[in-house]
């Protein structure tokens, strides 16, 4: 049978057009470019897999590169965490670049551009710049400076550039078309006065380019063929175009902006703002906290390059915005995991259970590490006369298709023995402190008997109890309760964030896991999956549940 041919997406088209026309392969070149203000979250993710991926499928190069130009926001440890992220992702760049690289040529082109009257000094406030600029129906109005001459334009944009003018009197604006139709070419802004330290040139600079100035011109100058981002920046594409064509020359090689549509993802929100303030609230820890959508945050939570990858070529490439449900992340962590994740036994809410007529002592028992991997092989736990279950996997009495443990019935403890319940010893307020059962010694798990096959409904997990690790279990859970917690525009999305986003329990767990190291992942049997988190050690061990077993939310929607 022959291999079916994945259809390509638009974006492909486009490349595959522009090769089939005047492009050869050796003049693709892509790159990622995020801005240092904020760590990056899910929605990045798409962007890195989309750009990185093009850059395999076509044997391109890929820059990383930095839009540095707001010196007031941006700081060196969002650099470090966003380069660590691509490389967690299983990328790697051609070049590491940044915006700051090009401050002076973006300078000498601002001055040619005043030069040939195609950009001025404004002496205007934001407010009233703002006005001016009429709406989508109403046409602009001139600013009283736009005719300046240009020595004057030049004069006052060099004392702006050294920091002899106030910050924020003057700003260097674009002079292209006050009546057009697109508002985006009412005489852009291009420069602003800004008297702050950049985390890179320092104080050299008291003037930093705007994003359409900046950003157009660092993909010229690094000839990156085609530029995407997303549908916002439709609008800004004319201008894109413009300014290119103010700066290059006939044959020069000319970038190709295109857009794609954002993926939000429900029960999270994606804005750089709102999850800062989500930090700045206490509302999270930080922002690697493992209920934060940042890709950092879902590395300390348990998940996977893979899986995140499998969620990006998943959702693929659109035009149109949409939400994807979140439960299709979870399911692709669900998935790699299944494959890779050993299976371990801990108990979270624990109950004694006590095998009246197994001697005391011990004996080691042998178990798999992973169904679903062949070559993962076994390792041996302990077996004791106490043991610790879940406290839900009892009741006294139990109706027919309750398949866990009950008076007068049988089920098997995983990789051990089939056991019966016969009592339960209580306190003075009617709560179990202990549940005691007979055990058959010929059923042991893998041993061949006859006993040993039975078959019983219930499998239960289990831990000796005095083999048990105690262990801190953090679960995490959705960190909204609603779908689009900043749809509603009359109310604070902060209003819906989930009061049971995190629980810390205690539990116990089996004593191979003593020597587990930090982002060590685990599939706790009939509970879900779990990884070491970087704050543990070997005196505490914690635990973060990466994701349930199955969805729990699928019945609350």
């Amino acid at each position: 049978m022959s291999e079916v041919k994945k259809s390509l997406n638009f974006i492909e088209q486009i490349i595959e057009e522009d090769l089939n026309g005047s492009y050869s392969k050796q003049d693709l070149k892509f790159r990622f470019p995020p801005e240092p203000n904020g760590y990056l979250h899910i929605g990045h993710a798409s962007s890195i897999c989309l750009n990185f991926g093009l850059g395999e499928r076509y044997n391109a190069p890929v820059n990383l590169r930095f839009d540095d130009t707001n010196p007031t926001k941006e700081e060196q440890e969002y650099v470090d965490a966003i380069k660590e992220d691509v490389v967690w992702l299983g990328y790697k760049w051609d070049k590491e670049c940044y915006a700051s690289d090009y401050f002076q040529q973006l300078y000498d082109w601002a001055v040619d551009l005043i030069k040939s009257l195609n950009a001025y000094v404004d002496s205007q406030s934001s407010a009233e710049i703002a006005e001016q600029k009429g709406t989508p129906t109403v046409p602009g109005t001139e600013s009283p400076y736009r005719n300046r001459s240009v020595s004057e334009n030049l004069e006052l944009f060099e004392k702006m550039k050294n920091g002899e003018t106030p910050e924020g009197a003057h700003v260097l604006r674009a002079k292209i078309d006050m009546t057009s139709s697109n508002m985006i070419m009412r005489d852009p802004v291009m420069y602003r006065s800004l008297h702050k330290k950049h985390h890179r040139t320092g104080d050299a600079w008291k003037i930093y380019p705007m994003y359409d100035w900046a950003h157009g011109e660092s993909d010229f100058i690094e000839s990156v063929s085609h530029s995407f981002c997303t549908l916002e920046f439709l609008p800004h594409r004319e201008l894109y175009n413009w300014f290119i064509s103010k700066i290059s020359n006939n044959g020069d090689f000319i970038p190709k902006q295109r857009e794609f549509a954002r993926r939000n993802l429900s029960h999270t929100i994606v804005s750089k703002r709102k999850l800062l303030q989500l930090v700045e609230n206490n509302l999270v820890n930080s922002w690697d906290d493992p209920r934060m959508p940042t890709i950092s945050g879902f590395r300390r939570r348990g998940y996977t390059p893979t899986s995140i990858r499998k969620f990006a070529d998943t959702i693929g490439i659109a035009k149109r915005e949409n939400i994807i449900d979140v439960s299709l992340l979870e399911f692709c962590i669900r998935e790699d995991l299944n494959k890779i994740a050993p299976r371990v036994m801990g108990v979270l809410d624990t109950v004694k259970l006590v095998i009246t007529n197994y001697e005391d002592g011990e004996e080691w028992l042998e178990t798999e590490n992973n169904p679903e991997d062949e070559n993962s092989g076994t390792r041996k736990i302990p077996f004791s006369k106490e043991l610790y279950i879940e406290r839900e996997d009892f009741k006294e009495e139990a109706n027919r298709k309750f398949f866990r443990l009950t008076l007068g019935k049988e089920v098997r403890l995983k990789s051990a023995y089939i056991i019966k319940g016969e009592s339960v010893v209580k306190d003075e307020e009617g709560n179990i402190l202990e549940i005691h059962c007979t055990y058959d010694p010929k059923s042991k798990s893998g041993s061949g008997t006859e006993e040993s096959l039975r078959k019983v409904k219930g499998t239960l997990h289990w831990v000796s109890i005095q083999h048990a690790i105690k262990a801190e279990i953090r679960l995490y859970d959705r960190l909204f309760t609603v779908a689009a917690p900043d749809a509603d525009k009359e109310k604070d999305f902060m209003e819906f964030v989930n009061p049971d986003s995190l629980k810390v329990i205690t539990g116990y767990v089996e004593p191979s896991l003593k020597d587990a190291s930090v982002a060590d992942k685990f599939q706790f049997q009939r509970i879900g999956y779990f990884c070491i988190d970087k704050e543990s050690t070997k005196e505490n061990l914690i635990f973060n549940r990466t994701v349930t077993l199955r969805d729990s939310w699928e019945k609350l929607s």
